[in-house]
């Protein structure tokens, strides 16, 4: 039995919300979707989000890795043998994280398809229900206030606000979201890396005599800055999570060394797909650090991934699985669903996916 396709899909899917971050603004998910095909005509699908401000991977630049160079080494190929399978992605090329997790997860589709059993068995789990928080696209206090209540009249209890475009506002916009709440909610921060560390420690200390509550804080400073980042963890009690500066083993690593963080969001689309995503998870809970598994804006298929790994493996804090949910049309048939907070994996082989929306997306084998 071999792999004989690699087919990629472009992907442009409208969001029903603007989502709004101290990086970017879109309204659109803009994603690659690889389908690898076996000789029985079985297909296992991957997914590489375009996200400039973060990855820096693109449609077009993960559509011709995978087409110039991660497909033609798998075409002929005994999918089967996954984990060698999954090391020769990794080697095959430096960088391009986006395209490989995408060829990663392809092939563990459709292996567990293969099996005939979902993913998430592949990985050693058997739960189909993973809550995840909802992200409040940043924006000024009022907005951020109405939108906070009804995402709780959405179901969901865990909810992170987006802050780090304007530091010397962030603060009222905890507070009113803490407000429009009250105190059973989650309220959890992201900057985006929008913050220097002085601003940050200003801003999180505030929080703190405030009294509001907050969970975390993710990546307050700019990635590179791991001293920043390890000078901030010293100087406030809210726990920090490290997200942007984490990409790789290396990464994290360096984090540890430096004490710089309590927790790291491990995402599919930074680290290169589910076999090095499990290392960072290992690693993390090795050395005493909390762990979220979060994910880009993508679509069900990337989703169902990083849901699938959260149900096997289990995370210290609730995940950041929302993406698809913000989408206002599902480019895949089957998949994932969500029921208020919780992400709904299918009890059906691989990531449940039978096919592609394919009037609304653009094939190329």
């Amino acid at each position: 039995m071999t792999i004989s396709a690699v087919r990629t899909h472009r992907v442009s899917a409208p969001l029903h919300t603007p989502f709004v971050t101290a990086l970017r603004r879109t309204t659109t998910v803009d994603t690659l979707v690889v389908e690898l095909v076996d000789s029985d005509g079985r297909s296992g699908f991957g997914e590489a989000p375009q996200v400039w401000q973060v990855t820096g991977a693109s449609v077009a630049g993960s559509e011709a890795c995978v087409r110039e160079l991660l497909g033609p080494r798998l075409i002929g190929r005994d999918p089967d043998d996954l984990v060698a399978r999954c090391a020769e992605v990794q080697r095959a090329v430096v960088g391009n994280e986006a395209a490989k997790t995408a060829v990663d997860v392809a092939l563990h589709d459709l292996a567990a398809r293969r099996l005939g059993v979902p993913l998430v068995r592949l990985l050693g789990g058997t739960s189909l229900r993973v809550p995840t928080d909802v992200t409040l696209a940043a924006g000024d206090a009022v907005d951020l206030a109405a939108a906070a209540r009804q995402r709780r009249a959405d179901g969901f209890g865990v909810l992170k606000l987006k802050v780090g475009t304007d530091a010397a506002g962030d603060l009222d916009r905890v507070r009113a979201v803490r407000a429009a709440v009250g105190p059973g909610t989650r309220i959890r921060l992201d900057a985006n890396q929008g913050w220097t560390p002085r601003e940050a420690v200003r801003v999180i200390r505030g929080i703190e005599d405030a009294g509001l509550d907050v969970e975390l804080v993710e990546q307050p400073v700019v990635r590179w800055d791991l001293d920043g980042l390890a000078w901030v963890s010293d100087r406030v009690s809210v726990p920090i999570l490290a997200d942007e500066a984490v990409f790789g083993v290396r990464d994290l690593v360096e984090v540890i060394r430096r004490r710089a963080a309590d927790l790291v969001n491990v995402k599919l689309a930074k680290c290169g797909g589910l076999h090095p995503a499990r290392t960072l998870l290992d690693l993390a809970t090795a050395h005493g650090l909390g762990t979220v598994v979060g994910s880009m804006m993508e679509s069900q298929v990337g989703i169902g991934a990083a849901a699938s790994l959260v149900a096997a493996y289990g995370t210290t804090a609730v995940a950041d699985l929302d993406a698809a949910w913000w989408l206002a049309w599902s480019p895949v048939q089957g998949g994932i669903r969500y029921d208020g907070a919780t992400v709904v994996l299918p009890d059906a082989p691989g990531l449940g996916i039978s096919g592609l929306t394919e009037a609304k997306v653009q094939a190329h084998s």
